[in-house]
């Protein structure tokens, strides 16, 4: 197979690389049996539509003539949307955490021309930095182990099959019990952000089942410091530039860990567990803030996510918003003090104040807009004053809708 076929897939990721010079394939029957036939390892990239890193690495890598030359004289390759193949990501995934490598995406795994992983990371620089060597001289060092080292190779991957194998048994036992899952609670509490919410350190992930969990436990056992990690998770976001305070909604994780700066692609599913979690606790509380929120984040989703003939019978949620626009990660959401002043006028000093914009900026000399940066910043003001920075709001958003937009993947997924 001497051209990409990606140009034949309905994915919208596998279609965002159906110009690459790189021979790419969607993973199935063909592509396998070229690898066998050829007797060529197989190079595997796994991604998906809204993903920074999988943008980058392609820009970088795959859009690359000299690169793409070397991939396609050494290298089968595939190209899998995990989203689609959520099967195949899971198999690889723990395939790369079995190997002591952290996981992520861009997935890029390096397999037997039967599809057996042997060696794998994630991202990859065009030239040596962030301490990972360079994708094309990387390349050239697998081609020649997988040739050279047939030996260390088959015992590699019989190991890993070996694991894999332990890993998709059924576990033993009766299931879970409110005891067992009180128990994860408290492990869970122990190594919660006493101010910030969340996990300890970076990145930040809302992991909503974990924290779910130690919302249910604190109401089953009474022990309120459960109770607490849990709403200062959700002030911490909701209030946090992982929130989108113009449009509505979540990003998906914050890369820092005050929940600041995140990456800005928007994922459905991530936004519908946070409107339950946010819901469950509500209910409870009855705090302000999360009604807001559970409100705005509900208007995201009906406003920009639906797919089909609108709101009714026949719709569906499409699957993400992208983190790039113009090719420049997050460009749609940030803010310059400048355009503050000249958009907002006699209003701008107190929108400022509150959302944390500055001339130097917050995040690579611009501004992310947030209400976490001090106390009277997070607390919800006097009506009045509420009023004027909807106002504002209003007015940003106006202008932020001339933009370029993040492009959306408008696949929709039932199990989501």
């Amino acid at each position: 197979m001497n051209r990409n076929r990606l140009d034949e897939e309905t994915s919208p990721y596998l279609l965002q690389h159906q110009t690459n010079p790189v021979h790419w394939q969607a993973w199935g029957d063909d592509a396998l049996t070229e690898a066998k036939r050829e007797n060529k390892p197989i190079l595997l990239s796994i991604g998906y539509a809204a993903c920074h890193w999988c943008h980058v690495m392609a820009h970088e890598s795959f859009e690359d003539d000299a690169i793409a030359g070397v991939m396609n004289d050494l290298f089968i390759n595939i190209k899998v949307d995990r989203e689609e193949r959520p099967d195949l990501d899971v198999i690889y995934q723990s395939a790369l955490a079995l190997m002591g490598e952290q996981g992520g995406w861009p997935l890029t795994m390096f397999l037997t021309p039967k599809g057996e992983p042997f060696w794998g990371g994630t991202y990859f620089p065009p030239t040596p930095r962030y301490g990972r060597p360079a994708f094309p001289d990387l390349l050239k060092q697998i081609s020649a182990t997988f040739y050279g080292q047939t030996d260390r190779i088959a015992e590699s991957t019989s190991a890993l099959k070996t694991a894999l194998e332990q890993l998709s048994k059924p576990a033993g036992g009766a299931g879970l019990t409110f005891e067992l899952l009180d128990q994860a609670a408290d492990i869970a509490q122990g190594i919660t952000d006493p101010v910030w919410g969340g996990n300890q350190g970076a990145p930040k992930f809302p992991q909503v089942s974990f924290f779910k969990n130690l919302w249910r436990s604190y109401l089953r056992t009474g022990k309120q410091d459960y109770g607490d990690s849990v709403k200062l998770l959700l002030e911490r976001m909701a209030q946090g530039g992982i929130y989108d305070h113009l449009g509505g909604g979540f990003s998906r994780y914050s890369t820092d860990d005050i929940w600041l700066a995140p990456h800005f692609e928007k994922m459905i599913y991530d936004n519908g567990q946070l409107i339950d979690l946010m819901a469950e606790v509500w209910r409870q509380t009855k705090d302000p803030l999360l009604a807001i929120r559970i409100d705005e984040t509900i208007n995201w989703c009906l406003r920009e996510m639906t797919v089909g003939e609108g709101v009714g019978e026949g719709f569906a949620f499409a699957s993400a918003l992208d983190a790039d626009s113009e090719g420049e990660e997050g460009l749609f959401y940030v803010w310059s003090e400048a355009d503050i002043d000249r958009l907002l006028g006699g209003s701008a000093g107190r929108f400022k104040a509150v959302y944390d914009v500055s001339q130097y900026g917050n995040w690579e000399g611009k501004n992310i807009l947030n209400r976490n940066a001090n106390e009277e910043a997070r607390q919800i003001g006097s009506q009045p004053e509420e009023d004027l920075l909807d106002n504002c709001r209003r007015v940003l958003l106006q202008e932020r809708d001339t933009r370029i937009r993040p492009e959306r993947d408008d696949k929709a997924l039932v199990d989501w």
